[in-house]
């Protein structure tokens, strides 16, 4: 006998695309069945009235035959009754018992699950900021009670789909085994038309019947228990975000699957959410809406970026940024366990660990990195001996850094004091740096200043532009080595894995032949800049080569000196970057000696206009980007 397919009464809670389809396969079992169901009933309904109709007819004919009056009369009223009793009745029970309960329960599935989508659309728009406790508490039971609702509808629901395909074969099976025993019976005097080979397989049928009945009482006793376990759950699991303090989050996952708000632009100010179950496969996020067969390609994640987001007062906020800078989607998670999970995920393969014959241990390994720099370390040769628990670093690759070969490198503490406080944004609005940086003046807000055209005469010779995201700042004591850039780039990293700390502040940086300027890249307002010869150290990752940084070296009005190192992330190699500013340097060291510019002039590529052209290797969205300045600054 061929097994039997079943719900699985454990998938009944995630109320998964792949659950509902499998879902939808067993209702359109049960219409056809019902269907079917229908059209025997009438057929048989049919033959037991042709031998109702047979039994009138043949007491009309016993009254002609006299003697076989009675025997006539009880053997085709006996048929009839056994046809009645063995073939029609449980046909109508089948129908008006097991697949009424089908359907019924069908429509109490659909109003739970309405209720709950309800519920969840109420319970994401809770604002996040000075939101009401006592509403958030209503709204979290409302959701567990339409959760529970759900849940315990889904599982009657399962396992009355589940039984239906064992009984539904019982149920074909008796009406027809009730009409051969009915005509056998009837027929029962003229043995001889009979072998015993007919009444084997009726035997066997029998046999059979009595085997698939047995089976349904043991799989209906097993769903009960287990419809029982699954229902004495605690009451965390209907609950969404029930432990925001502290939960348990795994920020090595290489794979995730889930309901996702994922907000439409409708119009120019207006948006949507819809809520959608999201998942992982490979390097890619699919998306497969409720009853779809398969997920679509929604967000290619290698060497992208995700970043936590405030959006339209929701919490939990998370956006996908592609490699080139582009704004991709922006999602909702429904808890904070869920939250932090994705954006580790998400992380985690944009850096293709995937790709790797053991993508778990490349992932607790990238993020034990992070954790390296918590406890302090007397020297960078020391660096790899430490290992501490996985922590999971965000928006940014693996942080360790290779120790120099040289003897003469200082001690951390000499070139960073310990319990240095980390600046993890630019404080300054653009305009108020403007304000306090240039005695007053307000800038044009519909271009530069009438000095602008002066600046661009100055910083024609060079103008490079790359895409960078701020990851901090803090004071260091040395400006002597680029060691310092690299424990400066150790501690912003490892802060921010510590404190979750996923946002970034993306900034177009252009680098001139007299400073270096942050520009906002919506508004193109300068955030802030620094001028060129207070730039004392810059270098990039030896490992990472998106990461990059540098060291200002100011003097402050009482006659002291302050340093301080500022640590970036770029879409370019951070090398490209360095060789603009050290071709800056160049640039500022030669105009000191018209016969030195002249000669850096010829041994450096030059455009038509007199600007300097970087001998790197560009590439196309590093020169769309520096056109696009140009064009910005003219």
């Amino acid at each position: 006998m061929p097994a039997v397919d079943k719900l699985l009464l454990e998938e009944a809670l995630q109320d998964s695309p792949q659950t509902r389809s499998l879902l939808s396969v067993f209702e359109e079992d049960a219409g056809t069945l019902t269907e079917y169901t229908n059209q025997l009933l009438q057929a048989m309904q049919r033959v037991y009235g042709a031998q109702n109709e047979m039994c009138l007819a043949t007491q009309q004919l016993s009254k002609q035959l006299l003697a076989y009056e009675k025997q006539l009369n009880i053997l085709h009223s006996e048929l009839a009754k056994q046809l009645a009793d063995t073939m029609v009745l449980p046909i109508i029970q089948f129908r008006e018992k097991d697949l009424t309960e089908v359907s019924t329960l069908k429509d109490l599935f659909g109003l739970a699950s309405n209720e709950h989508d309800v519920s969840m659309a109420k319970y994401s728009r809770l604002p996040k900021r000075k939101e009401n406790e006592k509403l958030k508490a209503e709204v979290a039971k409302e959701v567990a009670n339409a959760r529970r609702k759900q849940h315990l509808s889904s599982l009657q629901y399962y396992c009355a789909l589940n039984a239906l395909q064992y009984r539904k074969r019982v149920a074909m099976m008796e009406p027809m085994l009730g009409y051969t025993r009915g005509q056998i019976n009837f027929f029962k005097k003229g043995a001889e038309m009979f072998s015993k080979r007919m009444d084997s397989f009726l035997s066997s049928v029998s046999d059979m019947v009595q085997s698939i009945q047995g089976e349904l009482e043991a799989e209906a006793e097993k769903m009960r228990v287990s419809q029982q376990d699954l229902i004495a759950v605690n009451e965390s699991v209907y609950t969404p975000d029930s432990d925001v303090t502290s939960p348990a989050i795994n920020r090595n996952l290489i794979q995730k699957a889930g309901y996702l708000n994922l907000r439409n632009k409708t119009g120019l100010v207006t948006t949507t959410w819809e809520r959608l179950y999201f998942f992982t496969q490979g390097g890619n996020l699919m998306c497969q809406p409720r009853g779809a067969v398969a997920g679509g390609l929604i967000q290619d994640l290698d060497n992208c970026s995700v970043m936590a987001v405030d959006c339209e007062d929701r919490r939990y906020c998370f956006q996908i940024t592609t490699p080139t800078g582009k704004v991709g989607i922006t999602l909702q998670a429904e808890s904070k366990k869920e939250y932090e999970e994705w954006i580790c995920a998400i992380n985690n393969i944009s850096r293709q660990i995937y790709l790797t014959d053991n993508p778990e241990a490349a992932a607790i390994k990238l993020n034990q990195t992070a954790l390296q720099a918590v406890t302090p370390i007397t020297s960078f040769g020391k660096k790899q001996e430490v290992r501490h628990p996985s922590q999971n670093v965000k928006n940014m690759e693996n942080d360790k850094i290779i120790p120099s070969e040289s003897a003469s490198i200082q001690d951390s503490t000499q070139l960073i004091a310990p319990g240095t406080p980390i600046q993890f944004d630019i404080v300054l609005p653009a305009m108020e740096f403007l304000d306090q940086n240039r005695g007053g003046r307000r800038a044009n807000p519909f271009g530069e200043s009438e000095d602008s055209s002066k600046d661009e005469e100055e910083d024609s010779l060079l103008q490079q532009m790359f895409i960078v995201r701020f990851l901090g700042s803090m004071a260091v004591q040395s400006d002597t080595t680029s060691e310092v850039i690299y424990e400066a780039m150790r501690q912003v990293l490892a802060a921010r894995a510590i404190h979750n700390i996923f946002r970034m502040t993306e900034s177009h940086l252009m680098v001139t032949s007299k400073n270096l300027r942050l520009i906002d890249p919506q508004t193109q307002v300068t955030r802030t800049s620094f001028d060129l010869p207070t730039v004392t150290q810059f270098a990039a990752h030896q490992d990472n080569r998106r990461l990059f940084g540098f060291v200002v070296h100011l003097s402050e009005p009482l006659g002291e000196e302050s340093m301080s190192a500022y640590v970036f992330e770029s879409n370019t190699e951070g090398e490209k970057i360095c060789y603009a500013i050290s071709l800056g340097k160049e640039i500022i060291e030669a105009k000191k000696d018209p016969e030195a510019l002249a000669q850096l002039m010829k041994s450096v590529p030059f455009t038509n206009d007199g600007k300097f052209i970087l001998l790197n290797d560009e590439s196309e969205e590093d020169g769309a980007i520096r056109e696009k300045g140009e064009e910005s600054e003219a």
